[in-house]
């Protein structure tokens, strides 16, 4: 498993080193004009992840936990495979089967601790 991470992370570095190339070949052969407005935009985009971060530690309204709280239990539900009406009978009968073989093991155990109890201390009762 190991083996396979390491592989993932190095398919993920050698993608962001020729991401990092191809962005510096762009950055290259920017006009100044172009480049005023990249550096325009990147200062809003740094701007709104500054607020975002900002944000992002303020903890959620009631209001907005609940409407995520029922938004993850939707997508949940989603991925729920249902069983047919034969595996539910199946699965019906085998669980009050070993409801009976364990309410009779509980019982004979029982009867045995009694009659021990009973042996021991002489006690009828």
């Amino acid at each position: 498993m190991a083996n396979k991470d390491r592989n993932k992370r190095s398919a993920r570095k050698a993608r962001a080193e020729e991401r990092a190339r191809v962005e510096a070949a762009q950055a290259a052969s920017v006009t100044p004009e172009e480049r005023a407005s990249q550096e325009k935009k990147a200062a809003k985009e740094a701007k709104a992840a500054a607020k975002a971060e900002k944000n992002k530690d303020k903890k959620p309204g009631v209001f907005r936990r609940l409407a995520n709280y029922l938004g993850d239990v939707r997508s949940e539900m989603r991925r729920v495979v249902w069983p047919s009406k034969d595996e539910l009978k199946t699965y019906s009968v085998a669980i009050v089967i070993m409801l009976v073989i364990f309410g009779v093991v509980i019982w004979l155990v029982d009867s045995g601790i009694v009659a021990a109890l009973v042996g021991f201390t002489g006690l009828r009762g």
